[in-house]
């Protein structure tokens, strides 16, 4: 359900209806200062005007790369500043919105200034809400500010921007830099008012305060500049500062050049080894036009840059446990494998540690139980690091080891034997004594072909091997890791006959409405029916295919295979659904796919709504290919879909200029969203970022109902996951969709 629009944009738009004008029409400011009245204007509002401009650049540098345009307004509606994006101001210049032009209602209709200037609150005015077609387009952010101890209007700050980069959080930080731009103007009215003597209490001000004479000879330095400069009163008085290492320098320059100084923002360590962040001013003072000496105060904004700090530690960090974070460690990981790639040879590996039977504990004892285990656990890892080591926790129960650097593989091993050893002693928990032991799967890099996500799943797959042993192991990843029982060269050969022996055979998953819950498309999955072992999965022979070449030719067989399918149930009279088929970097790359595909349609006479091709971030990285094959796709009719969305290259350029349908969820988000706040932030993230771009979103991997609650909750709009069915064959998946036309899903 939509939001209601306020009242004032509505009365807006109802006023620019009875002033006749034409929504279709540019509706553009009347009237503008002459180049002399703005030059006035600006002169009369250059402090206001500082101010509001040091806080809309530390609003524009907090938003680096999101393309958006501050305009700054006096009380009237005149435009007196614009800064940010340059494409989008020489846009507007066009239709006369500049420096000097004026907003009302009654000449450009309804828009940002005139509403902000009116209302006591900030406001947003987004696509449609405009009365003039040309800015459905756009969404405005906008909020005035006042002399607060007087309530007196002094002007209006807005943003904008595309509508696609809209986001109600802007709201908020607008609302912010508003308040910090009021507290800051009162300040400064404050002190115009007193003598510069008088206008502050020395003795207990908050404010640092170091006055001198005109040599630079200190003659005041108050209680708060003594705490920040590590200095005492007496050591200051009566010496020149000029040979201050903090501020000798700004003072020298006001002093004999009559230079000002306005929040320079400057680091101190005080005398209790703490950090203090201030904002430091410095001007002459002048008796008659003689310079008599110089004036300088810090203010203290400590608090607030240590708040930033935070953010952006909590960013790359687990707030549990304090380690690094996986968004973290991967960075790190993916920068090194860069290096070694372009000629060093960096020894790295990495252990991927899972807890065994962690979620019993969870379950018994309670999530809180398990969170004072986890940062126990973590705890003890960080005893097992070496010098060049660094630890990060994944999510869940799940920790990583980067190693590097060391002298040989036995250092690795070494690791893991003293992980396996610190797990031997029990763990007490609020007086609880728990016992619980660690799978971990080790990868050795070695090859400077893989990437980021191969390296990992090398690790992950041999962590899953430590578990299917019996858990409370390590297992160092090999190639035999493929299967127990099959040699890879034997299976390579067999794979070169696979297609021609007709042994691959597909299984579909099917995707499910979460409003209506009925099935509305399905992933067609490949399985290989080896003629020896029976049924191989992709994970066994995916890479082997990668490396020989073959997975081009087996891509294509699929996508022909799932039309043949799909066309096949239509005519049998079954309701039409979307079939997505996975493509691989080296198929997506491959010169003639587009006629590959349009071949297969035209070929099974199935429509090209009904097909769905899922590619990954990383094939988004070659830009300009990408845009240029996907419209090529997009132009055949088929739907697009970006799969495991939020591994890889996220990016929001991709996402606004590339013709895509659906972001699919990737299943590591979904897995431990229940249990780790981090992931359900991310989860909501991708949903809300999906649906402002009007993107479709689907959750693989949903395996629980409180996941399935969850992902309802907030408007996922399909499901797919084994709560509903695992891949099934085409026969099994015919009596699933009948069974389900007469009945609700059951869940698995």
């Amino acid at each position: 359900m939509s939001e209601k629009v306020p009242f004032y944009i509505t009365e807006s738009k109802r006023l620019c209806k009875e002033n006749g004008m034409d929504p279709n029409v540019i509706a553009s400011p009347k009237k503008f200062m002459t180049d002399k009245e703005l030059r006035s204007k600006r002169k009369s509002y250059s402090e206001i005007l500082s101010v509001v401009s040091y806080f809309s650049n530390k609003l524009l540098d907090s938003l680096k790369g999101t393309p958006l345009l501050i305009v700054i307004s006096d009380s009237e509606g005149y435009l007196v500043d614009m800064v940010g994006d340059e494409t989008i101001k020489s846009t507007v210049e066009q239709f006369g919105i500049k420096q000097g032009s004026l907003f009302t209602q009654q000449d450009t209709g309804t828009n940002v200034i005139s509403l902000a200037l009116q209302q006591r609150h900030p406001i947003s005015l987004i696509g449609d809400n405009h009365y003039h077609k040309f800015l459905f387009e756009v969404a405005c952010y906008g909020a005035a500010f006042h002399y607060t101890d007087e309530d007196n209007l002094l002007g209006s700050v807005c943003i904008m921007m595309p509508i696609s980069f809209q986001n109600p959080l802007f709201l908020t930080m607008l609302s912010q830099v508003v308040d910090s731009i009021e507290r800051e103007l009162l300040l400064r009215k404050q002190n115009k008012k007193l003598n510069i003597m008088n206008q502050i209490m020395l003795s207990r001000t908050r404010n640092g305060i170091v006055i001198t004479d005109e040599k630079g000879i200190t003659t005041e330095f108050n209680d708060f500049a003594q705490k920040i400069s590590n200095r005492s009163r007496k050591s200051v008085i009566g010496k020149r500062i000029f040979e201050s290492d903090l501020t000798g320098d700004y003072f020298k320059r006001v002093i004999e050049f009559e230079e000002k100084f306005e929040n320079e923002e400057l680091k101190f360590i005080n005398n209790n080894g703490e950090k203090v962040v201030c904002l430091f001013d410095a001007q002459p003072i002048y008796e008659d036009v003689k310079i008599v000496g110089a004036f300088g105060q810090f203010r203290d904004i400590t608090d607030r840059y240590l708040i930033e700090e935070k953010y952006n530690y909590l960013a790359y960090h687990d707030d549990l446990t304090g380690l690094p974070n996986r968004r973290y460690i991967q960075k790190e990981i993916d920068l090194l494998i860069q290096t070694n790639k372009s000629g060093s040879e960096t020894k790295l590996a990495i252990l991927f540690l899972d807890l065994d039977r962690f979620k019993v504990i969870n379950d018994t004892f309670g999530h809180s139980n398990g969170d004072i285990l986890l940062a126990e656990v973590s705890k003890r890892l960080l005893g097992c690091l070496g010098r060049n080591d660094q630890l990060a926790r994944m999510g869940g129960d799940e920790f990583i080891f980067l190693l590097k650097d060391f002298q040989d593989e036995n250092y690795v091993i070494e690791i893991a034997e003293c992980v396996l050893e610190e797990f031997k002693k029990p763990f007490t928990v609020n007086s609880n004594e728990f016992h619980t032991t660690v799978s971990i799967g080790i990868a050795i890099y070695r090859n400077n072909t893989i990437t980021l996500e191969e390296f990992m799943i090398y690790a992950d797959n041999a962590m899953y091997k430590a578990k299917s042993q019996g858990k409370n192991r390590y297992v160092v990843y090999t190639s035999d890791l493929l299967s127990n029982s099959i040699e890879e060269l034997q299976l390579e050969t067999d794979l070169r006959k696979a297609l021609e022996n007709n042994e691959f055979i597909l299984h579909y998953q099917p995707q499910v409405c979460n409003k209506s819950e009925k099935i509305v498309g399905a992933e067609a999955l490949i399985r290989w029916n080896h003629p020896k072992f029976g049924l191989i999965y992709p994970d066994k022979f995916i890479k082997i295919a990668e490396e020989t070449g073959l997975i081009t030719q087996i891509g294509e067989w699929v996508i022909e295979q799932a039309c043949i399918q799909n066309k096949k149930w239509q005519d049998s009279g079954m309701k039409s659904i979307k079939i997505a088929v996975n493509l691989s970097a080296q198929q997506f790359f491959k010169r003639n796919l587009v006629g590959i595909v349009k071949k297969v349609l035209d070929h099974t006479g199935l429509d090209p709504e009904y097909l769905v091709l899922e590619i990954t971030e990383s094939m988004a990285m070659d830009f300009d290919y990408s845009l240029k094959v996907l419209r090529q796709l997009k132009n055949l009719g088929i739907c697009i879909s970006i799969d495991d969305f939020g591994t890889g290259y996220s990016s929001l350029s991709y996402l606004k200029k590339f013709p895509i349908d659906y972001l699919k969820i990737d299943r590591s988000f979904v897995k431990d969203m229940m249990e780790d706040h981090n992931d359900v932030n991310i989860v909501k993230a991708i949903i809300t970022l999906a649906h402002n771009l009007r993107l479709e979103v689907i959750a693989e991997g949903v395996e629980t109902k409180e996941q399935l609650n969850f992902l309802k909750k907030y408007q996922c709009d399909k499901i797919q996951g084994y709560l509903f069915s695992k891949p099934i064959p085409s026969e099994q998946f015919e009596q699933f969709y009948a069974s389900l036309q007469k009945n609700k899903i059951i869940y698995m």
